[in-house]
């Protein structure tokens, strides 16, 4: 078996749990199991689930994860009133079934208190089996937290639907200057936990100002080095609270059959007919529209029928501007057009009686709920009861019904959905009239017809604006015949990869009645085959000014595309090569860390910095004891594979923010910035003292249990008051040499 089939098979996989705080007590209320895997390769994070991604084994290691989790929890007295908070990996949810997730429920002491973590990225692969799980989380008494909350704006848009109890701000939040994006994403959080009661947690604290930021931004708990790093059980220093979440709050549409049915009792219901209702169904589409990424948008439109190619076009519009969209009714594919979700509606499902459009965002919700009323007549004339309601529960409800329906995310798309594919007209239909220049203008006529540019004209007046004259140039551009062009708007050319900035530029300009010019992807004949089109476009009006027709100027310009995207890539390929070199000119090339000469640069940036303001930094210069007897007896090789081990060991006990280096031989720098200048000795101290502790842990090279110490000198700045790198190296050397050697 492989390294990681021996680590799952040998239950060598265990936790490590770093405490969560409550930043108003400061008592420690739940802990975070962490994955890790035994001494060796496969220690770290990243290494055990980059492994098990590549043998395939990802759903078999995050089970594993689980079981270590619970174990381990229950083996250092992490119950009630603590609560563990247990990570779920995404893409598990890909491929393995969501049952899993509750395997070890039952078994499960009453006093473990489980808060289960997922992140939007599971509820818009398989958001119908996800919601499920959830509710069955919750009625077995466990919480459920958003994780990740702001690196994505899909996460504020799943926010309401998911209810999460605690909101897990993503550490870039606390980390990075603050921005109008981060304070986008906290008007989202902290509205929603104002209105549900929901606790906020701050990730990746490792500073006071990193605190003071969290606490800014609204957060009830945090995480972080700043608190206590990982360890295997728990950390004692703090007093322990119980961690108070909100009331369950019912799923409201997960005994309800539909949509509709989740309108409360003694909603005023009122009758429209069809017509009214469309023109309220785009009104909230426009509205999602003005939302963006963080919002939801649900439609139900009964028959496949009813889902037009206009109506295709405007969710082809959603899908760019919105976090997620889905589209249901019978008959509907499971990807109406690229990027819309659909479902496998069952044949007495209650929707396909139903027109709803539900539009659902952190700070904006409205639903269009409709039943048909079985009316015979002309389409635009069948009737419907309907409500048009604004109330939050409602419309969480009726969207979370339809999600539960949604099909699980499939493979790639295919080139054209069925709804935008072009088609021949229905047997004994006229195609639109041809208009040709007018009598008397054969010269024109026939530069038109032999023009090797495609010729389109395009009538204004008439609805969907269709071509009403193409050229036989055009023909050949397009891959159709003139019979199946005519009547048609020329979008139908467009596909999911066309340039939507282009193609509003396109629109804004036609709404304008101005020229204009753009060069867009589309799609020939009915293979769909790609080409690049460079078309201009010009107004024409008639004699009150009116505009009534539009003339396409079209030619193909995929080589002069994809020779410039040819040299686009040669300049990458060389600027990767020239970063490259950088890399090799800056880095060790056995452990992988910086070297001296970037080390040194970087110090000498947090020297400025730290002269320039209140912080310190500290220097720590490393020396192995004991490696020259590894080299002697085991070889050059395994000497090199010590201090690669040696190298991980530094970069997975250091903050993000600190910087290690091999300065050559068996010797390594540290720098740590950012620290306070009242502690910055003892922090450092402490730190060194952590090292010194992972770096005497035993090794296993070739085979072979190996065991090293380490000398440590440290220097800080500016106790020390050195006046530049090589001042400040030079301390740390000497303390270094003196710890060596016992003075």
């Amino acid at each position: 078996m492989s390294s990681i089939d021996r680590v799952i098979a040998d239950g060598s996989v265990h936790s490590v749990f770093q405490p969560i705080i409550d930043l108003d007590s400061g008592a420690v209320v739940a802990y975070e199991a962490l994955a890790r895997g035994p001494q060796g390769p496969l220690a770290t994070p990243d290494a055990l689930f980059g492994a098990a991604r590549e043998a395939g084994l990802l759903a078999e290691l995050d089970q594993a994860c689980r079981v270590a989790a619970f174990r381990g929890a229950v083996e250092h007295g992490l119950l009630a009133p603590l609560t563990v908070f247990v990570n779920v990996e995404p893409e598990v949810l890909d491929t393995a079934p969501v049952d899993d997730l509750l395997a070890l429920a039952a078994g499960a002491p009453g006093e473990l208190r489980i808060v289960l973590e997922i992140t939007e990225r599971a509820l818009a692969t398989r958001p119908a089996e996800l919601l499920r799980t959830v509710d069955r989380v919750r009625a077995l008494g466990w919480g459920v937290a958003l994780d990740d909350v702001g690196a994505d704006a899909a996460s504020l848009a799943f926010m309401p639907l998911l209810r999460p109890d605690v909101v897990k701000l993503d550490l870039s939040l606390v980390q990075k200057r603050p921005s109008p994006v981060i304070a986008e994403i906290m008007n989202a959080v902290n509205d929603y936990a104002e209105r549900t009661g929901a606790r906020v947690l701050a990730e990746g604290i490792e500073t006071p100002q990193h605190l003071t930021i969290a606490r800014a931004l609204g957060a009830h708990l945090g995480q972080g080095w700043l608190f206590a790093r990982p360890a295997a059980g728990p950390a004692e220093r703090f007093p322990v609270a119980s961690l108070t979440l909100p009331d369950p709050v019912a799923a409201g549409a997960v005994d309800q059959p539909s949509p509709f049915d989740c309108l409360p009792p003694g909603t005023q219901l009122r009758r429209s007919p069809k017509r009214l209702l469309v023109e309220l169904s785009k009104q909230l589409e426009r509205q999602a529209m003005r939302l963006g990424e963080t919002c939801v948008v649900a439609s139900t439109f009964q028959e496949a029928r009813h889902f037009t190619p206009a109506t295709a076009q405007r969710y082809r519009d959603l899908v760019a501007r919105t976090g997620f969209v889905c589209a249901l009714g019978e008959d509907l594919p499971l990807e109406p057009v690229p990027g819309v979700r659909g479902a496998a509606l069952a044949a007495d499902d209650p929707i396909r009686g139903e027109w709803d459009v539900v539009v659902v965002s952190p700070h904006f919700s409205a639903a269009l709920l409709a039943r048909d009323l079985g009316d015979d007549g002309p389409d635009m004339e069948r009737t419907f009861e309907y409500a048009l309601t604004y109330r939050r529960q409602t419309v969480v409800a009726a969207a979370h019904s339809l999600l539960s329906r949604v099909a699980p995310a499939v493979g790639p798309v295919p080139a054209a959905a069925p709804a935008a594919a072009p088609a021949s007209p229905p047997p004994g239909a006229r195609p639109a009239a041809v208009v040709a220049p007018a009598a008397g203008e054969p010269l024109l006529q026939r530069a038109l017809a032999a023009s090797t540019s495609g010729i389109t004209i395009a009538d204004m007046r008439r609805p969907d604006q269709p071509l009403v004259y193409v050229n036989r140039a055009f023909e050949e551009l397009a891959g159709y015949r003139s019979e199946e062009l005519l009547g048609r708007n020329c979008r139908f050319l467009q596909g999911a990869d066309t340039d939507h900035d282009a193609i509003g530029r396109l629109r804004s300009a036609i709404a304008e009645g101005r020229e204009v010019r753009e060069t867009l992807l589309n799609y020939r004949g009915p293979d769909r085959s790609e080409w690049w089109n460079e078309i201009y476009m010009a107004p024409v009006t008639d004699e009150d000014g009116r505009l009534v027709q539009y003339i396409g100027v079209q030619n193909d310009v995929t080589a002069q595309v994809e020779a410039e995207r040819a040299l686009i890539r040669e300049r990458d390929r060389a600027q990767s090569y020239l970063a490259r070199i950088e890399e090799l000119a800056y880095t060790d090339s056995l452990t992988g860390l910086v070297n001296r000469r970037r080390f040194e640069e970087r110090v000498e940036v947090e020297l400025w910095e730290a002269r320039g303001g209140d912080s310190a930094l500290a220097v720590l210069f490393m020396d192995l004891d004991g490696f020259k007897a590894v080299n002697d007896e085991l070889g050059h090789a395994a000497g090199d594979q010590l201090l690669v081990q040696v190298a991980a060991r530094l970069k997975a006990r250091l903050r993000r923010s600190d910087l290690a280096a091999r300065l050559g031989g068996d010797e390594f720098l540290v720098s740590l910035q950012g620290l306070d200048r009242a502690s910055a000795r003892r922090e450092a101290d402490r730190v060194a003292e952590q090292l010194r502790a992972a770096i005497a842990e035993p090794y296993d090279i070739a085979g072979q249990p190996v065991r090293v110490t380490v000398s440590i000198g440290v220097a800080t700045f500016p106790e020390d008051d050195a006046e530049d790198f090589r001042s400040l190296l030079h301390r740390a050397d000497v303390r270094m040499y003196a710890a060596k050697h016992g003075r």
